[in-house]
């Protein structure tokens, strides 16, 4: 195998592999570039970066295109193989040959593109050390046009459950956890006293901390139920002050999150069922979670579905 530059005589066989390549990795969102562009961008390389063609006795083997540097940074904007000369080390050949280039022409740095399905690409340029720096995002337009008018904020508001009829510990314990906490909102039931107040509406953390010193000092099961932001429902389970349970209707409402962050956010029905006696079967039905606000019932009507199969007031 031999590696030597394109010229501009090489542009048949340049297509013939942009066009493989093209075929094996399509481009992941819109249409892509035509022939015509890509044979633009490429001439660019040929005269002021480096464009190089491995081939062996059959003829090509592969191709990569790296462009002049910029800032100290030269783009590679193409490496292909043929499946001929896979795992043969053409590859790194080709590479190197790019690296040799951008170094001569002054660059510090070498940057790629990959798109995130091409798992063997990936592992090889990580493997090389490549480092993920940003990412490249995309969503259908009808699709993101339906989500921006999904339900506008509406604001938030928040309720504590305590699984008790005393409620005048209840009391206490809200007046030690934070004295500004003026004549909340206290109703009961048979089984559970309702905490309301608007200092908690807008603080998230606050109210799960809130929930969570309740239950430690009456060594009780809570439940702190929230409407955020118009949009999603949250629900955390407390028993003698530990967590046991969270739940949150759109899990990356506010960003994303590892997997298991986001599968953890799921409501966990054996537990709601022990400890609020919900049927499990309708916790599984009603707790569920979504992509996106408009995929569940409003956020108002999903609260109150919540508290009733917990056996709350909403």
């Amino acid at each position: 195998m031999t590696i030597r530059r394109a010229t501009e005589a090489d542009q048949a066989t340049l297509r013939e592999l942009w066009e493989e390549f093209s075929g094996e990795v399509p481009e992941p969102v819109g249409e892509g570039e035509s022939w015509e562009q890509e044979w633009s961008d490429t001439l660019d390389d040929i005269r002021g970066g480096g464009v190089f063609l491995a081939e062996d006795d059959d003829g090509a083997v592969g191709v990569a295109r790296v462009e002049a540097p910029e800032g100290g940074r030269a783009h590679v904007q193409l490496v292909h193989v043929r499946e001929r000369g896979r795992r043969q080390g053409v590859a790194k050949a080709l590479m190197r040959e790019c690296v040799a280039d951008a170094k001569a022409r002054g660059a510090k740095f070498v940057s790629l593109d990959v798109v995130t399905s091409n798992a063997n690409a990936l592992a090889v340029w990580t493997r090389l050390g490549f480092q993920e720096f940003a990412k490249f995002m995309a969503t259908p337009l009808d699709a993101l046009e339906s989500r921006l008018g999904e339900n506008v904020p509406k604001g938030s508001r928040a309720t504590t459950h305590v699984q008790s009829d005393d409620e005048t510990s209840v009391q206490r314990a809200i007046q030690q956890f934070r004295p500004a906490l003026v004549a909340p909102q206290v109703t009961s039931n048979d089984s559970w006293i309702r905490v309301v107040d608007s200092v908690l509406d807008e603080n998230r953390d606050a109210h799960g901390r809130f929930a969570k010193e309740v239950s430690e000092r009456l060594g009780a099961v809570t439940v702190a139920l929230a409407v955020e932001e118009g949009s999603v429902v949250r629900f955390r389970l407390y028993e003698r002050g530990a967590m046991v349970d969270e739940y949150l209707s759109v899990p990356r409402y506010y960003g994303a999150l590892p997997m298991g962050d986001e599968l953890a956010l799921e409501a966990n029905p054996t537990l709601v069922a022990r400890l609020t006696g919900a049927d499990r079967e309708r916790v599984r039905e009603v707790a569920r979670t979504a992509g996106s606000p408009g995929e569940l019932p409003p956020a108002d009507e999903l609260y109150a579905q919540i508290a009733e199969l917990m056996g709350l007031e909403p």
